[in-house]
């Protein structure tokens, strides 16, 4: 068996080098197509502050994406390192959707960014302008790949286990793509970095309004940041209510534990606003709740039930019971007997297989784990309830909190009268961790709840680690976080001095001084 100290190190440093990696990738994401949609306004109209936008929000994107990439390559590195029994497994499928992405998306983006920054006087406007497009698509193409392979963890479609090679093997490669958890997870995931993008280039703009500094660009920044980041914040709702009703159908043990849903709730089902959720008693203490939402957020009805965790708890110890039998019969496959009556008695109950691994856990015996050990892994399969379920309502409200700033922001921009409304430049300035701490919610939310699966009710995560020691994974762990830690400085220390030197930067004193009574510009003096 096992260690479960080297499972959870293993784990531990994957979560750390995933959550720094996605410090970076939301606003890669948001501002390529900020940068595109500024440049388009450049080449139509041809006037020199929306190519200086450009040129300001592109530094910033640029170094971003150089720090981005650096973490990315690492965590994938782990897949070898840490998950090896993992990538044996599963590498013919989940190695698809990466493989591709490096070959198409992130070369893609990577050559184009290139001559996105040094193509300015060796392309025309409308070549540069598709440059940057390109750089937009890739960044939002390398979304989609990685995202497929990650939804592929959640929702396994199109594939199946082979018991001659002990993998498992793809079936249908449309299936993986068109896989409707991946694709749900992808549109929402691009629509927050869209938002923290917008989030962004608002806040930095906010803050030159308040200083009285580079006012024709911040406003002009302003206005398009709030209109596309007011389509973007409706997206990411939209879609998540989307991702509530393909968690409600794929994955119920992640939604029972979202929602601290004990008991099967009678439809319609309601939806518990905030509460105290208490895992020994399997209650939830000082509950508040809206009558029929969670019926239609899950079930898009009023007459369907949502199974809660008692419940599946029993659905799972039966699970496990057919896995210990699909077990059994693997043995007897792998020893020979191939036989179609015992082919054909694998195949009822192949799909419970994984179940059944979860008893590795606790014992190398499977066939003849003791019930107590049966409903240990029964109780396995329930994540840790009260993480999920306050770790949800945080990037719920956040996402309402930032639908309502841009919403603001918006509707000030759209009268002109943005920069006069001084509380709501200090708020967008105080909230701009908010994309970023939504965002990494979003993905505990997502890879905690799939726990105690790497590939979801298919192989536990305690069977796909490498064999290392504790000792290497500490070291390991010190190391990244120091690194990284590092690389973050060094990103917010650039971040600030580029902000602060501002878009004057580019053309001394271009935008630096305003007129007190109109809207026109005062060059500084040379």
């Amino acid at each position: 068996m096992i260690s479960e100290s080297l499972v959870d190190l293993s784990r531990l440093q994957f979560a750390i080098t995933a959550l720094y990696h996605f410090l970076f990738v939301p606003l890669t994401l948001g501002l390529a197509f900020i940068l595109a949609i500024m440049e388009s306004v450049y080449v139509m109209t041809g006037k020199q502050i929306y190519q200086d936008m450009v040129k300001f929000w592109g530094k910033l994107f640029g170094i971003n994406f150089a720090l981005g990439v650096t973490t990315g390559l690492t965590m994938e590195f782990q897949f070898g390192t840490n998950w090896a029994y993992y990538s044996h497994y599963v590498g013919d499928i989940f190695g698809a959707p990466l493989a591709i992405e490096g070959l198409m998306a992130f070369f893609l983006e990577s050559t184009f960014i290139g001559l996105f920054f040094f193509g300015w006087d060796r392309l025309t406007k409308v070549q540069h302008l598709a440059v940057t497009w390109l750089v937009a698509i890739g960044s939002n193409m390398s979304a989609l790949w990685i995202l497929i392979a990650n939804g592929w963890m959640q929702n396994p479609v199109g594939a199946e286990f082979n018991y001659e090679t002990m993998r498992m093997e793809m079936m249908s490669f449309s299936e993986v793509i068109f896989n409707p958890v991946a694709q749900v997870k992808f549109v929402h995931t691009v629509s927050a970095g869209y938002v923290t993008g917008s989030m962004f280039v608002l806040a930095i703009s906010a803050f030159y309004m308040l200083k009285k500094r580079d006012l024709p660009f911040a406003r002009r920044s302003f206005a398009i940041a709030s209109s596309f980041g007011l389509a973007s914040i409706f997206s990411v709702i939209i879609l998540g209510d989307e991702s509530g009703y393909e968690i409600g159908d794929v994955q119920k043990t992640k939604l029972a534990a979202i929602e601290a849903e004990w008991e099967t709730q009678e439809p319609p089902a309601a939806f518990t606003l905030i509460g105290l959720p208490n895992q020994e008693t399997q209650e939830t203490d000082y509950a508040i709740k809206i009558p029929a939402l969670l019926g239609l957020i899950a079930t898009r009805s009023v007459t369907e039930e949502i199974t809660g965790i008692k419940d599946l708890m029993v659905e799972h110890e039966e699970r496990i019971r057919n896995g210990m039998t699909a077990y059994a019969l693997l043995l007897k496959l792998k020893a020979g007997d191939v036989s179609a009556t015992t082919r054909a008695e694998f195949e009822a109950v192949k799909e419970d297989l994984g179940y059944g691994l979860l008893l590795k856990k606790y014992t190398n015996d499977v066939v003849d784990a003791t019930e107590e050990q049966i409903k240990q892994a029964a109780a396995d399969t329930i994540p840790g309830v009260a993480p999920m379920f306050f770790t949800f309502r945080i990037m719920v409200g956040l996402g309402f909190l930032m639908l309502t700033l841009i919403g603001l922001s918006f509707y000030y921009s759209a009268r002109h009268t943005a920069e006069k409304q001084k509380w709501l430049l200090r708020a967008l300035i105080v909230c701009l961790p908010a994309p970023w701490i939504a965002s990494e919610m979003g993905w505990f939310v997502a890879e905690f709840g799939r726990q105690p699966w790497s590939i979801g009710e298919i192989l536990p995560t305690h069977l796909s680690v490498s064999t290392r020691s504790v000792t290497d994974l500490y070291m390991s762990i010190g190391a990244f976080i120091g690194f990284y830690s590092l690389l973050l400085v060094a990103e917010m220390y650039l971040m600030i001095r580029f902000a602060r030197l501002g878009p004057s930067s580019l053309h001394t004193g271009r935008y630096h001084f305003e007129q007190p009574n109109n809207h026109t510009t005062t060059h500084a003096p040379a």
